[in-house]
């Protein structure tokens, strides 16, 4: 049997690089992937990680990576290729790693690859004029609701209490979900998932107790419907008003840019 047109390299102290030619997939998928998990698992034999570079484009070679039992674990920039800079993606297998035919180790294979959503949420408070308090941030000119990022493993609701309490000094309980607003590709930003929880009525000497943080919060304040639309970016704006039109449960759950 002729053998197999396989790489494995050693690049640094217990760390193995593989790569196969084009052929090895032209066997088809099966064929491609025994080859490789069994290339993968002798490598594991001498080393503690095995991983390889695939190019983002070769849609087969990751599809055998992956099943081959490597999980993906990122992009990595500027690899010099041939003289070339081009990205890789990162593939690689520990040799602590959960066996794939285990449920717990095919989960984290899973999860290695499939789509993950940036999400982040926000909290609509208003005062008894029916105000909203809008947040001035110190890395974009316009305002926005109080919030941020939601944490890897963290409850959305629990965020948005967490980011008020950092960057505001208030104790406000999220209450329910007024809003999910899809924020499509957007400047260098990936699509997110914008969601928009009831902060309550609150009078407005609450703003006496507001600690800022201020590498981050320039200014907080309630503001009319009027003030939002001046002083926030369209798609918050019309985030605002979906928001406060759900209040009362007679607006949309859901919306894409606001809308």
């Amino acid at each position: 049997m002729t053998e197999q047109p396989t790489t494995v390299t050693t690049v640094a102290e217990g760390v193995a690089r593989v790569s196969w030619a084009d052929e090895v997939q032209h066997q088809g998928l099966p064929a491609a992937v025994d080859v490789v998990r069994r290339v993968v698992e002798e490598a594991l034999d001498a080393h503690v990680r095995v991983e390889t570079l695939v190019a983002p484009d070769d849609e087969t070679a990751q599809r055998v990576a992956t099943w081959s039992g490597m999980r993906r674990e990122g992009v990595m920039r500027g690899v010099t290729v041939s003289g070339e800079a081009v990205d890789r993606i990162v593939y690689a297998r520990l040799v602590t790693d959960e066996p794939v035919h285990e449920p717990q180790g095919f989960r984290a294979l899973l999860n290695s690859f499939l789509p993950r959503k940036r999400a982040i949420s926000q909290m609509l408070v208003r005062d008894d004029d029916e105000r909203v308090l809008l947040c001035q941030l110190t890395y974009k000119n316009d305002w926005d609701l109080p919030g941020g990022v939601v944490e890897v493993g963290e409850s959305p609701q629990l965020a948005v209490t967490r980011e008020v309490r950092e960057e505001l000094g208030l104790s406000l309980e999220a209450g329910p979900l007024l809003l999910t607003d899809w924020l499509p590709p957007w400047s260098g930003w990936d699509d997110a998932l914008c969601l928009v929880f009831d902060g309550g009525v609150h009078p407005e000497a609450v703003l006496d107790e507001l600690v800022r943080q201020e590498r981050e919060i320039r200014h907080a304040a309630f503001c009319t419907l009027t003030e939002v639309e001046e002083r926030c970016a369209d798609f918050t704006a019309r985030r605002i008003v979906s928001a406060l039109a759900n209040v009362g449960g007679a607006g949309p759950a859901y919306t894409e840019s606001g809308r």
